[in-house]
């Protein structure tokens, strides 16, 4: 059961769970080690599970028509990522998930997920607000590429993620705020001299 603490633990935080749920979640989860570039899905494949991150960084991306990386998200300890879209539909994602730094993950399948939602509303309650979370970062996401600068969308970054402002390349960080490493390293630069 220890290697399932952290997904426990964080499971319990929103509500207690009883011996039951512990149970199910233990038997239901599967533990995977990722090397560093290893791949948790690939663009053009189904997204058969949730993942749960236990130590490690993970990111999702696309490749564009030219080639260029567009980093949508990312994930560090006790945060959860998947492509919802191909994970529910079960239809061909359009993103990678690959691991930036080795991990330990927790994966469930999607028939499983769905075992939980409909046996135990308190974890259907807990995945539900894990989702609106997701939604509500992915919406100030798109607010902020819209109407803030880069100086700002940098500053929102490493106020909200400053473990991953500091773990992460200039490159990946560059690639998610969608401006290029160099104007990073210039933003960074600049906000050094003023304090």
């Amino acid at each position: 059961m220890s290697k399932h603490g952290s997904l426990l633990a964080f499971m319990s935080s929103t509500f207690p769970l009883n011996d039951k749920e512990i149970e199910e979640l233990c038997a239901l989860f599967t533990e995977r080690k990722i090397k560093r570039r290893g791949f948790i899905l690939h663009q053009g494949d189904v997204c058969k599970h949730v993942t749960f991150v236990v130590s490690g960084c993970v990111k999702m991306y696309t490749i564009d028509l030219a080639g260029k990386e567009h980093n949508l998200d990312f994930a560090i300890e006790n945060e959860w990522i998947g492509d919802l879209s191909s994970f529910y539909a079960e239809k061909s994602s359009s993103v990678f998930i690959e691991s930036v730094e080795p991990s330990v993950i927790l994966q469930i399948s999607r028939p499983d997920l769905i075992y939980l939602y409909s046996n135990y509303p308190k974890l259907n309650s807990t995945f539900r607000i894990i989702i609106e979370r997701k939604y509500i970062d992915l919406q100030n996401r798109v607010l902020q590429n819209i109407s803030a600068t880069a100086e700002e969308r940098y500053l929102d970054f490493a106020h909200r993620s400053p473990s991953l402002a500091v773990r992460l390349p200039n490159t990946q960080v560059a690639s998610y705020l969608g401006i290029t490493p160099e104007f990073l390293s210039k933003i960074r630069s600049e906000l050094a001299h003023k304090r």
